[in-house]
């Protein structure tokens, strides 16, 4: 399979890329990103086959239907470390919490968020591929909180392969921090900034995209890529989960096979929802997709009303801080799968220049058959996570946002909702007690041991071994320091 660009092509640049050309090296012509030319057919047929197997089987049979360019042995070791989540038979479980309402839960990772899902198998694929090159690859990620600690747990030691991890100085939660800053092997650097996930994620499109950066680079004979979901290595492993939810569904005798169902995805980056979009587009039958935003509502107005603005907008810090965000990326391969790339590049631009632009009354309607959006205040979170605490369900204030749109986005009630619960209850403790008990304040650890005896359950030991490590990690700068850092990292 090929990919192409979503702003259309420079003169210079290849036409199109192999799957591994393409996660080596992410960014495209015009400041695109890559795409695949045309998506495998997965639909009836292929579901039936899959009834009765487990997730990496699942798993390798999609890599085989998008006939990637990997070796089968780099794909079988990639996909064996799902045998490290909490259940090697089923890392991403679907749990039912009302008759019509289950929640796949794809925190069960070693970082306990689902940023694991995607991160663990590619970390392995992107570092074999620099081993079989005899290359140096420097991988950048930017994080609003899972993406870091998921890049970093999975690239670290690896032979071939830095990481330099951006994130937003304040705008993650403590325990996200800690899976950072208290990283020590010798290829990692974590690096805080002043200023929110946009200015992180932009900080690390423009090095993408530096040729005086890359020509540093070149100097030392390391070339780069990236761990965000700019990098259609992360997409392809998040559509499978999609997938297997459903199936999930059907093995529970939820649903028959061909039954229709929605679902209702946390978005900040959009990677979650576009894999949910291309696993529709590939036959999985779904309604439509839920987009459930926190008080950072783009989204919604994009989907509802067609306007992209955020002109004069700046982050707000909401207790969903993974989906604190203003520029979702993947947006950008809806556009172009949707309109093409020529008016991909022309709305691309126009965000770039006006920080806005507006969508057709066709177009829109385009984008209202898939997609259904609302947004959760912190305040309705809050008492959703309490809500379904009552009822016997722990969830964290992310999941909390996709109770909202299953409550407001759904026009056919008698259809099951897969809500996709991106990260455990132990990353945002505090938030969580606050919503059980009223009380404001509690440090991280007080949360956390107060939530598991309420609960009756247990902290994890990745998440209590991480208030007594050693903070290994600690420069925080401003973003025009970040090059220097990192080329002074490098040397």
């Amino acid at each position: 399979m090929k990919f192409i660009e979503t702003r259309g092509n420079d003169g210079t640049s290849p036409a199109s890329v192999t799957f591994s050309e393409a996660i080596l090296s992410p960014m495209s012509s015009f400041g695109g990103i890559y795409s695949p030319e045309s998506l495998p057919d997965l639909g009836e047929y292929f579901l039936k086959c899959h009834v009765d197997q487990d997730y990496k089987t699942l798993a390798s049979n999609i890599l085989t239907a998008f006939n990637i360019d990997i070796e089968d042995s780099v794909i079988a070791e990639a996909l064996s470390l799902y045998d490290h989540f909490d259940d090697a038979t089923n890392p991403a479980p679907l749990v039912k919490v009302k008759d019509d309402l289950y929640v796949s839960e794809l925190y069960h990772g070693p970082t306990r968020a689902f940023k694991d899902m995607a991160l663990q198998p590619f970390g392995k694929v992107l570092s074999s591929l620099a081993q079989a090159r005899n290359e140096e690859y420097l991988i950048m990620a930017a994080t609003s909180g899972d993406t870091g600690p998921a890049a970093l747990e999975t690239f670290k030691d690896r032979e071939n392969v830095r990481v330099v991890c951006l994130y937003p100085d304040g705008g993650t939660s403590d325990v996200q921090r800690l899976q950072m800053v208290t990283e020590d092997a010798d290829n990692l650097k974590v690096i805080g900034i002043h200023g929110d996930f946009d200015d992180a994620q932009s900080a690390l499109k423009l090095l993408l995209q530096s040729d005086t950066f890359n020509a540093k680079l070149k100097e030392k004979n390391i070339s780069l890529s990236a761990a965000n979901s700019v990098n259609f290595g992360r997409i392809i492993f998040q559509l499978m989960y999609h997938i297997h939810s459903y199936l999930e569904l059907v093995r529970q005798d939820a649903i028959k096979l061909g039954d229709k169902v929605y679902l209702d995805v946390p978005s900040g980056n959009f990677g979650n929802a576009l894999g949910g979009y291309y696993a529709m587009k590939m036959g999985l039958p779904v309604e439509k997709i839920l987009i459930a935003s926190n008080e950072n509502n783009v989204l919604t107005s994009l989907i509802n009303n067609g306007l992209y603005d955020i002109s004069d907008s700046s982050v707000i810090a909401t207790t969903s801080p993974a989906m604190d965000i203003l520029k979702s990326s993947n947006v950008e391969r809806i556009l172009f799968d949707m309109f093409g790339s020529e008016r991909t590049k022309e709305l691309m631009q126009q965000l770039d220049t006006d920080k806005r632009y507006q969508l057709t009354d066709s177009e829109i309607a385009e984008m209202q058959k898939v997609f259904v959006a609302d947004y959760c205040s912190d305040a309705e979170g809050s008492q959703y996570i309490k809500d379904a605490f009552a009822d016997g369900y722990l969830m964290d204030p992310h999941t909390a946002t996709c109770f909202k749109t299953y409550d407001t986005c759904r026009d056919d009630k008698s259809l099951k909702t897969i809500v996709y619960s991106t990260a455990e209850w132990t990353k945002f403790s505090p938030t969580i007690a606050e919503a059980l008990t009223g009380q404001a304040g509690s440090s991280d650890i007080d949360a956390l041991k107060a939530i598991a005896s309420e609960a009756g359950i247990s902290i994890p030991d990745s998440i209590n071994d991480l208030f007594s490590k050693e903070i290994t990690q600690s420069v925080v700068i401003d973003k025009q320091d970040i090059e220097k850092e990192i080329l002074a990292f490098l040397s």
